[in-house]
């Protein structure tokens, strides 16, 4: 059996953040890895922290028909459980300690297949019932083309 090569695909992220009527957006492009299993699809990549590089987040994405979850692993952990039409309580890890949050999942549009795609995801994130943000996220992951 061939050994697996690692960041093979080309992972595009645009995330948006609105918050008291301004917005935010951030675009990361990185290499990870994708793959499907059974019926679920993963996304896996390392996002690096602007004001330290030496601290590295392990992200994966896992996708199974109208839920997303999200994991981040590192010096602060997240989890964030995405689904559509529903709300969610999530943990998010802070300096100052865990903080509880609840996401509902306006729309989530899964457009993967084996060789890649896009998943676009919109919800709300909200602290004791009072909403906090709108977000937004779009990625494409395709496979890297070989060096010639």
């Amino acid at each position: 059996m061939a050994k697996r090569e690692k960041d093979r695909f080309l992972i595009s992220i645009l995330g948006e953040q609105t918050l008291d009527g301004e917005t935010d957006k951030i675009e990361v492009l990185t290499a990870g890895n994708f793959m499907k299993k059974k019926d679920h699809f993963y996304i896996g990549y390392k996002e690096y922290d602007d004001e330290n590089p030496a601290t590295a987040y392990d992200n994966l994405i896992k996708v199974e028909g109208d839920m997303v979850t999200i994991n981040r692993k590192g010096p602060m952990r997240s989890q964030l459980m995405l689904q559509r039409g529903r709300r969610h309580q999530c943990i998010y890890q802070t300096i100052a300690g865990d903080l509880n949050i609840g996401v509902f999942t306006k729309t989530l549009k899964n457009n993967l297949t084996e060789k890649g795609g896009s998943l676009e995801v919109s919800y709300t994130l909200d602290f004791n019932t009072d909403l906090v943000s709108e977000n937004r996220f779009y990625i494409t992951v395709e496979e890297k083309q070989p060096k010639q």
